[in-house]
């Protein structure tokens, strides 16, 4: 008796890891089918079987993870309908679930630096600020677990520039300077305001783009995206001689990202007639 009720029991187990390994199965089959949706743009298709494989299996560790970018490319920055606002809340939850059981997935965190940058930009003054804080956050958890990631570094830099080039559009406007009147600020007492206040960001944001071109010295968007940066905390400067030679650095950088985006384009052209540096000799 004893050797019969080992016997049924071990048969139930078989039985058990047989279903849990065809469940498995299937929920592979799923995550398949929802991909191929996906590369098709039939994405709530694509949300319909990414559903069904984490069904079947809550440890597969992709479905979660496609389910969550299938409801981000449903969503459209800017637009303000309920379904599109529901599609962003859905893609954040989803995401956050990812992490909840691998704290460092990069896209993941990287999916939702990403949102909440893209949120900001419909947002009145205060509640963009709150979303570009939120976007920073996450881009800085981003360089924790990828501390080469260019892109962290350089969403960084424009996350600076956003929160700091309206204010001087309007220090400027206030103080009745045209966009192309040279600066620095005319008002000396609202400079000093600004520099308190922006002067740590602006320094931290060039930081941050000059990290990016040392992981890639070719990154031609980090070299612009400085330029603007200098150029406009020349605003800043206390006389008109500092202001030029800030301006004349900036002009150099513009001037590296035109030069390096057309390298690259002669370097893709070259590949592309496939003539290489061994060839080309």
């Amino acid at each position: 008796m004893r050797t019969g009720k080992i016997t049924i029991a071990a048969a139930s187990i078989a039985c058990i890891l047989a279903l849990t390994g065809c469940d498995k199965l299937k929920s592979r089959d799923q995550l398949n089918q929802g991909v191929l949706a996906f590369k098709n743009a039939k994405y709530s298709e694509a949300v319909d079987h990414f559903k069904q494989a984490i069904a079947l299996d809550e440890s597969n560790p992709y479905a979660r993870l496609y389910l969550a970018t299938a409801y981000m490319s449903q969503w459209i920055p800017g637009a303000e309908s309920p379904e599109n606002t529901e599609m962003a809340n859905k893609a954040r939850d989803e995401f956050n679930k990812v992490l909840e059981k691998n704290p460092n997935e990069p896209t993941a965190i990287a999916s939702l630096a990403s949102l909440s940058y893209n949120e900001a930009s419909s947002l009145p003054p205060d509640k963009k600020l709150e979303k570009l804080d939120e976007a920073a956050k996450w881009y800085k958890r981003l360089i924790e677990v990828d501390p080469k990631n260019k892109e962290a570094y350089y969403s960084l830099g424009v996350i600076a520039w956003a929160k700091w080039y309206p204010q001087d559009m309007l220090a400027r406007a206030n103080a009745h300077m045209k966009p192309e009147d040279p600066g620095p600020l005319k008002d000396k007492k609202v400079k000093e305001e600004l520099k308190a206040q922006y002067g740590p960001i602006i320094d931290e944001g060039m930081a941050n783009l000059n990290k990016a071109l040392e992981i890639d010295p070719k990154y031609e968007d980090a070299m612009s995206y400085l330029n603007l940066l200098i150029r406009e905390k020349a605003d800043l400067l206390d006389s008109p001689e500092e202001y030029k030679e800030q301006v004349k650095i900036a002009d150099g950088w513009i001037q590296k990202a035109l030069d390096t985006k057309k390298e690259k384009a002669a370097e893709a052209a070259a590949h592309g007639n496939g003539i290489t540096a061994e060839t080309a000799k």
